[in-house]
């Protein structure tokens, strides 16, 4: 059961790892569109729409499939202006069994409501309001695959504070 469990967290640090490199060049793209778009219109007095629209398409498929990275390295924000001046026992149940609880709790319900949103469009055929017209199916997609992404990331880390919990617990017992 031990090595099954090393597999799939191996497995979901591969892909974490994965959504930061994406996440990374997406960023790289999304420069170099805007550049062409600003020198397209300011140098060339010729203003070209489709930049600007895939540049925010790009801006959202990055965030969600990065987020989870972040999540797996420790690297997401976190305010901890009052964990600062508790108990560093308490702290860590703070960070490894309370925060990601409530994490979970907010993005399995993101994740569950944007497959519906992801489905509907796809089936109704959702395209932008912009004259390129493209289908937003896709990435309104990214957008739960993300999700789930850092649901597993959550649970992984809810897990690992749970057993660290126990160990403490059964170290004091002795």
């Amino acid at each position: 059961m031990r090595k099954v469990l090393q597999i799939i967290d191996r497995t979901i640090d591969r892909i974490c790892d994965l959504g930061l490199v994406s996440g990374g060049i997406l960023i790289l793209v999304m420069s170099l569109l805007s550049t062409y778009g600003v020198g397209r219109r300011y140098l060339l007095h010729s203003p070209e729409p489709y930049s600007y629209e895939l540049s925010t398409m790009l801006l959202v498929a990055c965030v969600v499939i990065a987020v989870a990275g972040l999540q797996r390295h420790g690297r997401h924000l976190r305010v901890d202006f009052v964990a600062i001046f508790l108990p560093a026992s308490v702290q860590s149940i703070l960070i490894n069994i309370v925060t990601p609880v409530l994490a979970l709790f907010y993005v399995v319900i993101v994740t569950w409501q944007s497959w519906n949103s992801a489905l509907y469009s796809m089936s109704i055929g959702e395209t932008s309001q912009s004259s390129w017209e493209e289908p937003l199916f896709p990435i309104k997609l990214l957008v739960p695959i993300g999700m789930a992404l850092l649901c597993l990331v959550l649970a992984a880390q809810l897990s690992r504070g749970i057993a660290s919990l126990i160990q403490i617990i059964m170290k004091k017992e002795r």
